[in-house]
């Protein structure tokens, strides 16, 4: 809901864009994202724009549209950078210090909730927890992962404030909001909000803005094996990966995998489940070649040498 903001806090959300993705499965989803740099760089949540075959970023200031690409990505800490392609002149975030946050201060939510556009609503409330855990699972690619070191907070943050600003009275933004939203979903939130401590946050975005590829920060464009991943409660108590489909005219398709086979190495890599099939093909980029080797509906090994495509953003 909307509280009154003061003039520092409402200068803040200057620096927003609305961020809105098509997805690859013809849908649409919204965040938030905060502006980096004047020309362009923008920082926000991983899951805003995982599965995202285009994005498109409209800023708060002026409502200029822009197309993005991804710069580059953690999964595993929910934190990405996109690009505003040909954007100059932007208003950047001014970035306080999360470790000088303490339990019992004022805090606003600035973000796109409901995914609605237009000028960001404000949650207001109060820092109840720091360093707090949670687990998040993606439906999206049946993957989950552990945020930890979180701000919590009882400020009212909605789906699309993801990526948002948790900014303090004086207007500096201490954290990046972090809210469960369709197809992500925390397992033990309760009614809390829960935001990434800015340093964190900035800290993995210089990483990505480096070129710095690590084991949890894939840069540039996600390579994409062409296969949907069966997450039911079943498929999980396989060892492998078990395909629900492969698209037409993709790399799994083209090499002969289809629906019930089950992947069980990848780049000789073993893959034991749908996440690490995920976070294997995070460390290779589209035109990639790898072996892949799965087992059919009757039991037989097959292996074939696929090439990877250009698929979204994992």
């Amino acid at each position: 809901g909307t509280g009154s903001i003061n003039a520092a806090e409402a200068a803040a959300a200057k620096c927003l864009v609305d961020i809105n993705t098509n997805l690859y499965q013809n849908g649409q989803a919204a965040g938030t994202g905060m502006i980096l740099s004047s020309d362009g760089y923008i920082l926000t949540n991983n899951h805003v724009i995982s599965g995202s075959a285009t994005i498109k970023t409209v800023t708060i200031n002026g409502g200029r549209t822009y197309t993005a690409q991804v710069i580059g990505y953690d999964r595993t800490h929910d934190v990405a950078v996109i690009r505003a392609e040909n954007a100059s002149g932007l208003q950047t975030c001014k970035f306080g210090d999360s470790s000088k946050v303490n339990v019992g201060d004022a805090i606003v939510g600035l973000g796109n909730a409901g995914g609605v556009g237009g000028t960001p609503s404000s949650a207001p409330g109060q820092v109840t927890a720091l360093n707090q855990a949670i687990t998040a699972q993606d439906e999206g690619n049946g993957t989950s992962e552990k945020l930890t070191g979180l701000i919590q907070t009882n400020a009212d943050i909605q789906p699309g404030d993801s990526g948002g600003a948790l900014v303090d009275s004086a207007g500096r933004i201490i954290g990046m909001n972090t809210a469960a939203s369709t197809g992500f979903s925390f397992s033990n939130p309760g009614n809390q909000g829960f935001a990434i401590p800015i340093n964190q946050a900035l800290g993995i975005a210089h990483q990505i803005r480096s070129g710095n590829a690590s084991d949890t920060i894939h840069l540039g464009a996600t390579a994409f094996l062409g296969v949907e991943v069966d997450t039911s409660p079943t498929a999980q108590t396989t060892k492998g990966a078990v395909i629900s489909a492969a698209l037409p005219n993709g790399a799994a398709a083209a090499a002969g995998l289809g629906q019930g086979d089950v992947i069980t190495s990848l780049g000789g890599k073993t893959i034991d489940s749908a996440n690490t099939l995920t976070n294997v093909i995070g460390q290779y980029h589209p035109g990639d070649k790898v072996p892949v080797q799965w087992t059919d509906s009757t039991g037989q090994t097959h292996q074939a040498t696929v090439t990877l495509g250009n698929g979204p953003a994992a």
